[in-house]
């Protein structure tokens, strides 16, 4: 076992022999680096008898009486300062929330235009446990929580390479140029794919753009065509389900 300093294992005088029983019997060994106990060897027992040898106690009694009077001297002032403090009238320990089966009427209160500091002088905590207990009510939280747009997953589909081959004589808006652009370039067979990743809005916008592969705006339909665009339709139909 290695610590740092005795004070960190025993609490005091005692404690230190009851500390070195139990390592003998454990067959644990110590290794002290800083402090007075640092060049000793804590665990010498007599070859015979076994005890813990009398050199030993004579030299742990006195440093742990030692290390025991610092910690007392120091808890003092800490004492003193606690016993002063609540002489003022001050507590320590966490500041007190709002009772649950206050909270119903706090929030009734605010609602009548109650102010938070006022309700923590009727109640006696502080304002942040007002806070805390109106959180959802606050004009901050309600604004946050009605302007937060809502975030747009990207994901990635494979458009035929017929319809990338269209596209490319598009002219589409930034977005959508920007999701083909990135778009990577899987090769199957003597033919390829296109994959996209976007979200599903400049999926469908991109869609749209290949609705003329059906035939229309003076463009004729071409089978291979058409069965490219419809094979990107289906994979945008399942990720994002028209209404009916």
């Amino acid at each position: 076992m290695h610590i740092s300093e005795m004070s960190r294992l025993v609490r005091g005088t005692g404690h230190i022999l009851d500390v070195l029983d139990v390592l003998h019997r454990d067959q644990v060994a110590l290794r002290i680096h800083d402090g007075a106990f640092s060049a000793m060897d804590l665990t010498a027992r007599h070859p015979r008898t076994g005890e813990l040898l009398s050199t030993v106690k004579f030299m742990v009694q006195p440093f742990a009486a030692t290390g025991e009077l610092q910690r007392d001297l120091q808890r003092e002032p800490t004492y003193d300062g606690l016993r002063a403090s609540e002489t003022k009238g001050s507590k320590g320990g966490r500041r007190p929330a709002v009772p649950a089966d206050k909270t119903g009427d706090v929030r009734t209160a605010y609602l009548e235009d109650r102010s938070i500091a006022a309700l923590a002088r009727d109640h006696g905590v502080s304002r942040g446990a007002i806070r805390t207990a109106v959180a959802d009510l606050l004009p901050d939280h309600t604004a946050a929580k009605e302007e937060a747009p809502a975030l747009e997953l990207l994901v990635t589909l494979d458009m035929p390479g017929k319809a990338a081959d269209f596209l490319r004589t598009a002219e589409p808006e930034a977005a959508e140029r920007a999701a083909l652009a990135q778009g990577v370039v899987v090769r199957r067979g003597q033919g390829y794919t296109l994959r996209v990743t976007a979200v599903p809005a400049v999926h469908c916008r991109i869609l749209a753009l290949c609705q003329p592969l059906d035939g229309g705006q003076g463009m004729p339909a071409v089978p291979a065509q058409r069965k490219a665009r419809r094979e990107y339709e289906n994979r945008v139909s399942a990720l994002v389900p028209t209404e009916p």
